[in-house]
């Protein structure tokens, strides 16, 4: 019988998100992760090279495939994820088409959320198109619509962990089941959570994507995307796929499914993904993402701190129409924080004005502290209207449905002292509103 000591240490998240993926460089001894900024690597013969460019060795070629820095990177954000590995590429838009080129094809289409960041709605509604692809958008509240919204022409369904702008929370153990039941896979986009606060793949998502640019790197210094493959869907119990079941012409009939299991998708995103679409990441970005995961415990923990301080303030103000703060008990995806995100709600949301779609922009030109920017995710609080900018290609009704009506903010609470955050957002709500 074994003994009680013979069990295998499983490490804690704030042990792994320092030491996954980092080993002292054997060259060197180096402790931290070189940059390795180098575009090609030398093949000790051509058996070597032979074998690496068949698919038969895993190694390095050529950076727009693999770079050692980048992949130190791959392996940490996959083992906080729970994933059996993972490909990153220049941003979080890559990502999602990264995601997406596997599975998809020509006349195929793809269940969204309504609530999605606008950039992505623009994406799905109009950039996929020029692949042949389309997208259904469905209130994903609405489960009886997703199964509606599914056809035989489907090949994924997609939806954000917890919604940007809005901070609305998907019950991703019900869309999983439904995804699962159509024999499909569900990608989830888990930027506005970090792997600290929610771990779709333990829900049931197949595929996990992030902009690395905003939680995980966590201080606006780089671009940079990811796709996590949680490694347990069957790309080949049916012909929808055929990308991953079926003999690659570009490697002799290889088949990625029966060649690489749970590692299919992985193998499939380096090896056709980054080599034909080129959507790589850079190692000086990479590294400095690595150091910002390092502390992605510690920042997440006050980041949601703040935002629960300052949500609640800011429901109580003469100002406001209404904040959408999953952390608040008066909003309907507070029980849903336990389930999906146990750690916390994040800290992103937005508040509606009393003064309207003018008393937004007095709020945006009036405010100090905050940084008026086209990012979140920042130590550092940052906050923009929506609908003039980052939701402005949409429609009136699409601004609605994804969180980002006329007379709505969206706030990144940073990690400042909260009392300033309140101080700061109080004497700009009062030249709002006068």
């Amino acid at each position: 019988m074994k003994d009680e000591t013979d069990r295998i240490h499983e490490f804690g998240f704030d042990t792994l998100q320092i030491h996954a993926g980092a080993r002292p460089d054997p060259a060197t001894g180096a402790r931290q992760v070189p940059i390795y900024q180098s575009t090609a690597f030398v093949f000790r013969d051509a058996e070597h090279a032979a074998a690496l460019f068949n698919l038969q060795e895993v190694g390095y070629i050529y950076s727009r495939l693999t770079n050692p820095t980048v992949g130190a990177l791959q392996e940490r954000v996959a083992t906080l994820e729970g994933g059996a590995g993972a490909v990153c590429c220049s941003s979080g838009h890559a990502a999602q088409i990264m995601a997406l080129f596997p599975i998809m094809a020509p006349g195929r289409n793809v269940v969204v959320s309504t609530r999605l960041y606008g950039g992505s709605v623009t994406q799905f509604s109009q950039t996929i198109t020029r692949f042949g692809w389309s997208a259904k958008f469905v209130d994903f509240d609405d489960l009886d619509a997703i199964k509606a919204a599914i056809d035989e022409d489907t090949r994924a369904v997609f939806c954000e962990s917890i919604a940007n702008p809005g901070g609305y929370i998907t019950d991703l153990d019900a869309v999983a089941k439904i995804a699962d039941d159509a024999g499909l896979p569900l990608i989830v986009d888990n930027t506005s959570a970090s792997p600290y606060l929610c771990r779709p793949i333990e829900h049931g998502a197949t595929l996990v994507v992030h902009s690395l640019t905003k939680y995980l790197t966590g201080n606006g210094t780089v671009t940079g995307g990811i796709v996590v493959d949680s490694g347990t869907f069957d790309w080949s119990a049916s012909d929808k796929f055929p990308s991953l079941s079926e003999p690659e012409p570009a490697y002799h009939g290889l088949k990625f499914h029966e060649t690489f299991g749970p590692l299919a998708f992985t193998f499939h995103g380096i090896a056709i993904g980054l080599r034909d679409l080129g959507m790589t990441l850079n190692p000086q970005a990479a590294h400095y993402t690595l150091m910002g995961i390092e502390t992605l415990s510690l920042r997440m923990q006050k980041h949601v701190e703040n935002a629960e301080i300052v949500a609640n303030w800011l429901e109580g103000h003469d100002a406001v129409q209404s904040v959408t703060y999953a952390g608040l008990k008066s909003s309907p995806y507070f029980k849903r924080v336990k389930k999906i995100c146990p750690k916390g709600a994040g800290a992103l949301f937005t508040v509606a004005l009393k003064a309207g779609y003018e008393g937004c922009v007095k709020l945006v030109d009036n405010l100090e502290l905050f940084s008026h920017v086209a990012n979140l995710g920042d130590t550092r609080s940052l906050v923009i209207h929506s609908a003039s900018t980052t939701h402005r290609q949409l429609t009136p009704e699409q601004q609605t449905a994804a969180g980002a009506a006329p007379n709505v903010v969206r706030i990144s609470i940073g990690i400042e002292d909260p009392d300033d955050i309140m101080a700061d957002l109080d004497q700009a709500l009062k030249k709002a509103n006068a």
